[in-house]
């Protein structure tokens, strides 16, 4: 059932393709449905019609998926007249309001009803549709007509008032097939271009077109020889690798068979008048109809184009036209109006002028200041006046400013290679144009500006994410470098400082072109770094490109004499070093906790320069990178400083025991730890005595590690001061108990071991608070070594005593901390009945494999890591045939 007033029926078509994609009711989703129909459109060569099909699938996705909360279908449907386009949601309660009723259907200011006030507006025809199960919005929008064949006529004009042309004036004609090869080159295009006819038919013509891609404007190549008809400028690479720059004239025609084919005709750019069809009068074709046409329009043309680069690169061409100048170019102002940034040229060097920037005001004469009209009749008589037309060969130029409400938002200026070409009349011509253009541009210019703004606080969001997320140092110069290359330069290198007093060390270095980095680092290396100057804000560094030219020079000098292939070789390597570094470069200190730490560089290739937003932006970056680099450092040294005092708490090595086999396996818990609660020592008392200790502070971490340290230091002094096993506990307890707060239980095995001369070892242990030692005799049995007492750091007064135990040969004891009992897998617990259980199993190994083997019971035993500290001290008196 349709919406009475809403037309429902289409004209019959036929539909030569189709293209559907469903989005989901989420806010993302219409931006999705947006790039799916201009994709499929631009695939469909329907770009005529793109951005009304945009701005309407955008409304209705809108309505769908925001406002009715349901998923939203697209379907695209390809006529031989257009293009339809329906969008159908699961809502079919929601309906439409109905035309002609009292109620209004969107206030201006609202978010949504306004998809069918548009489809009004913007559609020749469109409907709604309803089912039990859905709602359907759908557009059809036909392609516009191109007149093709109109003819023009103009006056007759004395000779002095022709255009300008060669004696012979050539005219390159070249046939393209469907697929864009070429099929026929005449001898003019031969002439003109260097080719024969047999070197480029069959190839592509994109092969030798050097087409102008301005971002987000124009018609590409392809699309060009598409159209039914289509005119205008581009170059051709001839055969010495020149770009000659040409007029072109291409007309869509068919064969006798119905085989599509482009015929192009071509002149050189200075002869376009050969081909160039005059403008038409800005009132249309039908000289009675009177309707007034918008001064916007009569000089941009509609439609406009809605981004910001295609209105302000239409701009320079009708300026150019205008004024039947050679060159045109526009400046945009910056925000404090101090500089003026190149945008957009035609008939310069764009590459080498675009983003370059010049000052607002360059003297104290009225044509020094880009604030007012200014007429150069001849530029060589005052050298410098319009520094962008330096080396460029023009002559005259006029300028003109673009102001909105007072304020200077850019310059327009119109140049010609011949001098005295432009007067007051002309600049007049101009500034009316400009004014009426300024507007338009200072809002394209707003909204680019806010665009730029929500893409960059998203980049640093993301970039402090990034750097956030570590603390190496090397890890955090690699990501520097990789957020800049190529969101924001070409190349970049890291330069750091360790202390005050070091000079600056080239740390990281990348290129887009990964075959450029060794180069690029080879010839930074030769280059003085920068001077670490705190002043925020970047500077312009020089030092990179002159010596990129200087090895360019150098390189060209050998390339001229007699090289080997080798030579030649590391010559187009520096070539094109000297290209990649050849553009602006810029420094930007890394400053953090008030101290340059570093510079980061960041460099554009030959003659091209940086946005003054781009630059805006790599100084918050750089903000944000040099205190996550700050704190890679410190933590570098801290950790550093850390471990070095772990280390200290380690025992230095383990002594060669006379007639016994020991070994030790030891594991801290936490990242970074090497030392925890548990320690072990093994050290000499006196001659043929020993003493061993094993114990377990509570807790882990750095406090555990201070007890330990502690303990070890006093076990050594005490034993070496003559005292026995229980003497050398107690007093350890008076010192854990005098350290007040920072006092911590400790559990601890000691013992003093004295190998024998019939190859037994005698021991004397005594176990505080500890895991039992076990013993494992040759025969396979394991039994306690001692019994339990007091633990340590608990109470004043202790008795201890010490217990003997002698091991004879092939007896092996195993000595371990709770993190091994404790090994826990859920609720199950390896516990003492475990741990016997693998000692069991270790008759006749040695004490290595012992450790060893007990240590892979315990990792086995769960599937996470262990998450306390572990140590396993082993020792085995090795059988007399062994000895």
């Amino acid at each position: 059932m349709a919406k009475p007033g809403v037309e429902t029926r289409t004209r019959s078509s036929v539909i030569t393709a189709r293209a559907a994609a469903t989005f989901e009711p989420v806010g993302r989703s219409v931006a999705t449905a947006r790039a799916f129909v201009r994709d499929t459109l631009q695939g469909w060569g329907y770009s005529d019609v793109v951005d009304d099909a945009v701005v309407l699938t955008s409304e209705l996705v809108t309505n769908a998926v925001v406002h009715a909360g349901t998923a939203a279908d697209v379907l695209c449907l390809r006529t031989e007249h257009g293009v339809r386009v329906e969008v159908a949601d699961r809502y079919p309660e929601r309906e439409v309001p109905l035309q002609g009723v009292a109620q209004p259907v969107a206030a201006l200011d609202r978010e949504n009803g306004r998809g069918l006030l548009l489809c009004a507006a913007l559609a020749t025809r469109w409907g709604v549709e309803y089912s039990p199960t859905r709602k359907r919005v759908w557009f059809q929008l036909d392609l516009p007509e191109r007149p093709v064949g109109t003819r023009h006529a103009g006056p007759a004009l004395p000779p002095d008032l022709l255009p300008v042309a060669d004696e012979r004036v050539r005219v390159a004609v070249a046939q393209i097939d469907r697929s864009g090869a070429i099929t026929a080159w005449n001898d003019d295009a031969a002439h003109l271009f260097g080719y024969a006819s047999d070197q480029v038919v069959g190839k592509q013509l994109g092969d030798f077109a050097a087409w102008p891609h301005t971002p987000g404007t124009g018609t590409g190549l392809a699309e060009a020889l598409q159209l039914s008809r289509w005119e205008g400028s581009y170059g051709i690479r001839g055969m010495d690798g020149r770009v000659i720059p040409v007029y072109a004239s291409h007309l869509r025609v068919r064969d006798t068979h119905g085989e599509p084919s482009t015929v192009c005709l071509l002149v050189r750019d200075d002869e376009r008048a050969v081909l160039q069809s005059p403008p038409r009068a800005a009132g249309g074709d039908s000289p009675g109809e009177g309707r007034t046409a918008d001064p916007f329009e009569v000089f941009i043309g509609s439609p406009a184009p809605d981004d910001l680069d295609g209105l302000l690169q239409r701009t320079v061409e009708r300026a150019r036209d205008m004024l039947d100048g050679d060159a045109a170019f526009l400046l945009l102002a910056t925000d404090d109006e101090t500089e003026l940034e190149v945008r957009a040229t035609t008939g310069l060097p764009s590459a080498r002028q675009r983003f370059a920037r010049v000052p607002v005001e360059a003297g104290t004469s009225r044509y020094a200041s880009a604030r007012m009209p200014a007429v150069h009749e001849d530029l060589l008589a005052v050298p410098g006046a319009v520094p962008l037309l330096n080396g460029t060969g023009m002559r005259s130029v006029v300028t003109v400013p673009l102001k909105v409400e007072g304020r200077l938002t850019g310059s327009l200026g119109v140049a010609a290679e011949s001098a005295g070409r432009y007067s007051n009349e002309e600049a007049l011509r101009l500034q009316f144009a400009a004014d009426r253009i300024a507007l338009a541009v200072e809002s394209a210019r707003l909204g680019e500006l806010e665009r730029l703004r929500r893409g960059s606080l998203s980049f640093l969001v993301e970039a402090s994410d990034l750097l956030a997320g570590t603390l190496d140092r090397d890890q955090t110069l690699a990501l520097m470098a990789q957020m800049t290359v190529p969101t924001l330069a070409t190349w970049c290198a890291v330069y750091t400082i360790a202390d005050q007093s070091s000079d600056p060390y080239l740390s990281y270095v990348l290129h887009e072109d990964e075959e450029r980095i060794d180069g690029l680092k080879e010839l930074l290396s030769g280059v003085t770094p920068p001077d670490p100057v705190p002043t925020p804000g970047a500077r312009v560094w020089e030092a990179p490109g002159e010596a990129a030219q200087r090895a360019a020079l150098e390189a060209s000098r050998r390339e001229l004499g007699e090289v080997s292939s080798s030579l030649s070789s590391g010559i187009g390597t520096t070539l094109a070093t000297a290209a990649a570094v050849g553009g602006e470069t810029v420094v930007l200190p890394l400053v953090a906790r008030n101290r340059v730490i570093g510079m980061l560089t960041l460099g554009k290739p030959s003659d091209d320069h940086f946005r003054q937003e781009i630059l805006e932006l790599a100084e918050d970056l750089s903000r944000r990178a040099a205190l996550a680099l700050d704190n890679a450092r410190l933590y570098s040294e801290r950790t550093a400083i850390s471990q070095s005092l772990q280390r200290s708490l380690l025992p230095p090595g383990l002594p060669q025991v006379p007639g016994v086999e020991v070994d030790v396996i030891y594991r801290a818990a936490g990242e970074g730890n090497e030392v925890g609660g548990d320690f072990y020592d093994l050290f000499p008392i006196r001659d043929g005595a020993y003493g061993f200790a094993i114990g377990d502070v509570c807790g882990t971490g750095p406090e555990a590690a201070a007890v330990t340290g502690l303990a070890r230091h006093a076990l050594r002094l005490l034993a070496r001061e003559g005292f026995g096993g229980p003497a050398v506990l107690e007093r350890l307890n008076a010192a854990i108990l005098d350290e007040g707060a920072r006092s911590r239980f400790l559990t601890l095995l000691y013992g003093e071991l004295w190998p024998q001369e019939d190859g037994s070892a005698l021991l004397k242990v005594v176990c505080a608070g500890h895991p039992l030692p076990l013993r494992l005799r040759q025969d396979g049995t394991v039994v306690p070594a001692a019994e339990p007492q007091p633990l340590l750091g608990v109470m004043d007064d202790l008795e201890l005593y010490e217990e003997s135990v002698t091991l004879e040969p092939g007896d092996v004891l195993l000595c371990v901390t709770d993190g091994v009992t404790e090994r826990r897998e859920g609720s199950r617990m390896l516990g003492d009945d475990g741990l016997t259980e693998v000692l069991r199993t270790c008759t006749g190994l040695t004490a290595g494999a012992v450790a060893a083997r007990v240590l892979r019971a315990v990792e086995r035993f769960a599937a996470e890591p262990a998450s306390d500290d572990m140590a396993i001290l082993t020792m085995r008196v090795p059988e007399l045939h062994q000895q």
